[in-house]
């Protein structure tokens, strides 16, 4: 790294947090699509930092509090190191293309899993919630889909006959809340189904 490429305190922490977060096959395009989804996830919920981003929403990423090594690793690393590793040297990379608007390898995401979707498959949340594989390359663990179609209902008040009667009206339907959108190193990156935030009026990065 050169003097004019010195790492800021941003690109080192992102930087950390996608190699931290990836897969220790250390595919640049793993630590490339994480990096975005952090980008993302940090202008959609309002914050100017990934400083702040991290400090606030601590459940969004772990590997800051949660002891993770290959994030010490990056945090304390001099930019020699970093520099003489070719696995901290891609997630500098990754950092920079996500902060300027590169390549997203996560293809629009939200959200990812590791290895654990398939180790806590039955007890996983996007499972219990359903998640659908647009592409089957996405599925890298070999593992089901949980589609189910939900009918979400609203109570509403009629004159039915100049009687008012309670009746219930279908406000939407989806089958699955979680859709894949791409697959990279050991990573399956999901955003909410267009039917679930349709029929939740959820916001899709929440």
């Amino acid at each position: 790294m050169t003097e004019s490429s010195k790492l800021t305190s941003e690109e080192r922490l992102l930087a950390a947090i996608a190699y931290g977060e990836s897969s220790t096959r250390d595919q640049y395009e793993e630590m490339a699509a994480l990096a975005s989804v952090m980008v993302r996830q940090m202008k959609a919920r309002g914050y100017s930092s990934i400083d702040a981003f991290t400090t606030k929403d601590k459940n969004f990423s772990f590997v800051r509090t949660d002891g993770n090594a290959r994030y010490a690793r990056l945090m304390k690393s001099v930019e020699k190191v970093i520099e003489k590793s070719s696995a901290m040297s891609d997630a500098v990379r990754a950092a920079r293309n996500a902060f300027s608007g590169g390549v997203d390898y996560s293809n629009g995401a939200y959200f990812w899993d590791g290895a654990d979707i398939k180790s806590n498959y039955k007890n996983h949340a996007k499972v219990k919630s359903g998640i659908h594989f647009t592409d089957p390359a996405h599925n890298i663990y070999g593992i089901s889909g949980s589609e189910k179609t939900k009918i979400l209902y609203k109570i509403a008040k009629k004159k039915v006959n100049g009687h008012v009667k309670t009746v219930k009206e279908e406000v939407g339907r989806y089958s699955w809340a979680y859709e894949s959108t791409a697959a990279a190193g050991g990573t399956i990156f999901w955003r909410y189904g267009q039917d679930w935030v349709t029929a939740t009026r959820a916001k899709e990065y929440k």
